[in-house]
């Protein structure tokens, strides 16, 4: 079953890279360090931040038919006068270990400053980063390339695949109300959650390339219509209570150290039992609070000597 499970995950997660079929010749880029890459993109982001808008004023009047996309552009001109992105935008700080990106070079803690613009709050819940999202997004580097873009064509997204300045800061917004039956056979969310996030490459790629250059600072639009909970492994137990240590990262849970994290593992204590079955009764209902037979604290499915 585990070896099913593994396998499966592997093919949702997978990262598809395009090969080059041009010849052309490999870049290779020299290894830095996490600190000094911290310390370059954020005075990369708030210079951006500093010198560009957003189109607020449409977002203030909500005139009729505004479809509440955000456009950035430079503050110059006709526009010199407009209020710029960093007196509009909150942060988060974040911190990175060089393990992350199996850097030679040993760092813990290093501080990494993540950027975040609600342009409009939504009315339903905040994700986690083990949820599963229906939304737009655009993703872009500093100077506008975009290198991912699912606006006008919403997708369901699994957080807990993606770059932990995404997961995290999309944790930051919340999703939209009801959903609206139009007769052409469409649908609309009412209040979904829009704004921006601001990412340093040690909360993304880092010295990769994929997004088209190397240690370069991203930027995600996102327009966030529905949150909902998953349940990877089909244990019963939700994969948002799975992160026990409460650090917003559920891959570094593993209750009995087998190798496979509590949210893809069906057995969680390893003891034989599938975790299912633990926190089910007779007739297959799952008992909240979940079970503890022996009054130890510990629920039976974490607990191997319950």
């Amino acid at each position: 079953m585990k070896k099913f499970v593994v396998g499966l995950l592997v093919l949702v997660l997978a990262w598809s890279c395009k090969k080059d079929d041009d010849g052309e010749d490999v870049v290779i880029v020299s290894s830095r360090t996490l600190s000094e890459v911290a310390s370059e993109n954020d005075a990369e982001i708030r210079e951006y931040l500093e010198t560009h808008f957003y189109n607020y004023e449409d977002f203030a009047t909500q005139s009729e038919g505004f479809d509440y996309t955000i456009v950035v552009d430079t503050i110059a001109g006709d526009n010199a006068d407009k209020t710029p992105l960093i007196d509009q935008v909150e942060s988060i700080k974040i911190k990175v270990d060089s393990d992350d990106f199996s850097l030679s070079t040993e760092e813990t803690d290093v501080e990494h400053t993540l950027y975040y613009l609600s342009a409009r709050e939504g009315v339903g819940v905040s994700p986690t980063v083990s949820d599963s999202l229906y939304l737009n997004y655009e993703g872009s580097l500093l100077d506008g390339s975009v290198f991912d873009s699912k606006i006008g064509t919403a997708v369901w997204l699994e957080l807990v695949g993606t770059v932990s300045g995404f997961n995290k800061g999309l944790a930051l917004f919340k999703s939209g109300g009801d959903v609206i039956e139009n007769e052409d056979g469409t649908f609309e969310v009412e209040g979904s959650g829009v704004g921006m996030l601001f990412i340093p490459s040690g909360l993304a790629y880092f010295s990769s390339s994929s997004v088209g250059a190397s240690y370069a600072p991203i930027i995600f639009k996102v327009d966030i219509f529905r949150v909902e909970e998953t349940d990877y492994d089909l244990d019963g137990v939700p994969s948002r209570e799975e992160d026990l240590n409460g650090d917003n990262n559920v891959s570094n849970d593993d209750t009995d150290e087998d190798g496979f994290p509590n949210y893809f593992d069906p057995d969680d204590d390893g003891d034989g039992i599938a975790t299912l079955t633990e926190i089910s009764d007779d007739d297959g209902n799952i008992i909240i609070p979940y079970p503890d037979t022996d009054n130890d604290g510990t629920p039976d499915y974490l607990d191997p000597d319950n």
